[in-house]
């Protein structure tokens, strides 16, 4: 596609998302549901087909080169379909919020004035690897009442379409607009620069991607955008905790999976307890092959750890997000320090503080500035499934509109409603 195409394409996917988001808006819940339940059955029937389509870009990527772990994210396993099925099912057994009326307060005028949750009309998602994403962005879209543009990675091109195109069927068999949903199907990188500069159509943007990818968006963008950098997250031990269960939530906050935006990349440790509890989680990383790069009170301490691999740690190892098994370690005074090394070294992602005080605790849910702010649990739960919002779209680190996993709400808005019965301003 030459430039001038790829300009009126974009424009004419915009256009038509436009016109299908207003009759999204007042497509009622049964209607939405029956989509996202045609769409399970239909990723269902179509797992073997969907497989073959995937086999193509699994073998472009493994031809260009792409480490396994990239290849892995590419792959439409029926395990995967079958999540993806789920998910709509779900999304289709939550409440409807569209439409709710929340805060409705008689005025000394007499008037009642409410909020009521609307759809924010249409978002566009520019995404890279996990085709995955296609159905979780569409399904959310469709129980949201909004209309989407998605745009996924150039090397998952074949599955995208595949899967977009049974987004569009469930769509119509439910008898609603197919361009509540639209894919992108050209890879030529100007349809992104397009789709983030069409205000007269999209109402936001969300990027899910490497650093690059939304560093890019959010200073091109002329329309909102959703989005995260990084997922530099802490977990602080303090004095006084329960050593063995800090141990375990340190331990999985790390090691269960390193890849995600929510694995813990610092380690605080209270000076009170850092003889106590940093020689048992050293012992734990050391026998899971995770470097620890430690301030030189830290180092001193882990030094006696069989097999600990230990490096001194940068001025940037603070504020470093790894996605690999590195974690930084520092020992600190106590709460005070923690809050203030968390708020200038985080990403504003998600951090917790291991403690049995209570006044600790509390402060550290009121005064560390993030998304998630976690007591005496896993890093790893910032997750919208785990917090029970159905599915998430992203988590976002902003502070306007959606914080935190962005679900359905945070692809809503708020609009005052205002009853009354012939009231007139004096």
């Amino acid at each position: 596609m030459n430039a001038l195409n790829v300009t009126e394409y974009t424009h004419a996917l915009g256009s038509q998302a436009k016109v299908a988001s207003a009759l999204m808006a007042r497509a009622p819940a049964a209607i939405k549901n029956k989509a996202l339940k045609a769409l399970a059955r239909l990723l269902r029937d179509n797992t073997a087909a969907l497989q073959t389509d995937n086999a193509r870009d699994l073998e472009r990527a493994r031809a260009a080169g792409l480490s396994e772990p990239m290849v892995d994210r590419l792959q439409l396993s029926p395990k995967v379909l079958e999540t993806c099925a789920q998910g709509c099912e779900q999304l289709a057994a939550m409440p409807d919020i569209i439409g709710e009326i929340t805060g409705m307060k008689q005025q000394p005028s007499g008037i009642r004035v409410g909020q009521m949750r609307v759809p924010i009309g249409v978002f566009g998602m520019i995404y890279e690897s996990r085709p995955n994403v296609t159905i979780e962005a569409a399904s959310l879209s469709i129980k949201s009442g909004n209309a989407c543009i998605l745009r996924g990675g150039s090397e998952a091109i074949d599955s995208n379409k595949a899967l977009a195109k049974i987004v569009q069927q469930a769509l119509a068999e439910a008898g609603l607009p197919q361009d509540a949903v639209q894919l992108v199907q050209t890879t030529d990188r100007e349809a992104v620069g397009q789709l983030i500069t069409m205000p007269q159509f999209v109402d936001v943007i969300i990027p899910r991607g490497g650093k690059g990818l939304i560093e890019r968006i959010s200073r091109d963008a002329k329309v909102p955008v959703i989005k995260h950098l990084d997922g530099n997250c802490h977990t602080y031990v303090d004095d006084p905790c329960d050593i063995a269960m800090a141990v375990k939530v340190a331990d999985n906050a790390k090691t269960s999976k390193y890849s995600p935006c929510n694995a813990s990349e610092g380690l605080l440790v209270a000076r009170g307890v850092a003889a106590a509890f940093l020689p048992q989680i050293g012992a734990v990383y050391a026998a899971k092959g995770v470097e620890m790069r430690g301030c030189p009170e830290a180092m001193a301490i882990l030094a006696s750890v069989p097999g600990a691999k230990l490096a001194a740690a940068t001025e940037q190892d603070w504020s470093e997000e790894y996605l690999a098994p590195i974690i930084s370690v520092k020992v600190v005074a106590g709460v005070d320090e923690a809050i203030a090394h968390i708020n200038h070294y985080s990403s504003h992602h998600t951090d917790a503080i291991l403690t049995t005080n209570h006044v600790h605790a509390q402060r550290f849910l009121r005064e560390v500035d993030s998304a998630s702010v976690m007591v005496n649990a896993s890093t790893r739960f910032a997750d919208g499934f785990e917090f029970g919002l159905g599915a998430e779209i992203g988590i976002s680190t902003d502070k306007f509109h959606a914080r935190g996993p962005v679900g359905l709400e945070g692809l809503t808005s708020l609009k005052y409603v205002v009853l009354g019965e012939g009231e007139v301003r004096n």
